[in-house]
């Protein structure tokens, strides 16, 4: 009597089956060579994508907010891939009236920063939203977001003092300026309130702060947005 087994034939089904899974994946003998791989993507272009459409091709022109740029860069750390990033360094309050730039301006700084090679992790946030995102609500954790926003390496903090404010709006801008400001971590304030009223709109302990971690930059002028649909 002779004996059979089907172990042989079961072995080579699945190794047809494994060879025809490798070559429609790209791997084995009959598979088309491999493409070359497509150019790495920029820390440049990365950002573009999260910066708002109107800023992409921002850039930094006032000699206040490229002085305080280079200051940031010279004050990188190196990393292990020697390229420098974010530690510590000062803030910078721009201000002024309405529509002179100084959005336009925080936004060309972040760029100015990459195009210099600086490795940037940053996040950008207006006054009013900050607030709108932080009302406590279910399923919602406010205090992690601050405190991402906290420790952040660089803040845009933008039209500050332009909401409507209140014990809990002027506590949550405290707590928020207060923990870069002890971290020394870079902020990119925009603001359209000159210094007493924006004194009035924060609070005398957020100002007393945003004096002494802030450099000022003044923008002047008339509101380029009535003048030009394409103004920023």
């Amino acid at each position: 009597m002779t004996t059979t087994t089907r172990e042989p034939q079961r072995a080579g089904i699945l190794a047809a089956r494994l060879n025809a899974i490798l070559s429609a994946r790209g791997i084995g003998p009959d598979a088309d060579p491999a493409q070359p791989a497509s150019e790495p993507v920029t820390a440049l272009e990365l950002a573009d994508r999260r910066i708002p459409p109107r800023y992409r091709e921002a850039t930094a022109t006032d000699p206040g907010v490229q002085a305080w740029t280079a200051e940031v860069t010279r004050m990188g750390r190196t990393g292990p891939s020697g390229t420098r990033g974010i530690s510590y360094g000062p803030s910078l309050l721009i201000a002024g009236p309405t529509g002179t730039g100084k959005t336009h301006q925080a936004y060309g700084a972040v760029r100015s920063l990459l195009i210099a090679g600086v490795r940037l992790r940053w996040q950008a946030v207006t006054s009013a939203d900050l607030h709108a995102q932080l009302r406590p609500r279910p399923g919602h954790d406010a205090e992690r977001e601050i405190q991402d926003l906290g420790r952040c390496p660089l803040l845009i903090l933008d039209d500050l003092g332009a909401a409507k404010q209140s014990e809990w709006t002027e506590e949550l801008t405290y707590r928020l300026i207060n923990r870069r400001y002890t971290e020394m971590l870079p902020t990119l304030i925009t603001t359209n309130l000159p210094t007493e009223e924006l004194r009035d709109a924060v609070g005398d302990r957020v100002a007393s702060r945003l004096a002494e971690m802030t450099d000022r930059v003044i923008l002047r002028g008339t509101d380029r947005r009535r003048s030009t649909p394409h103004a920023s």
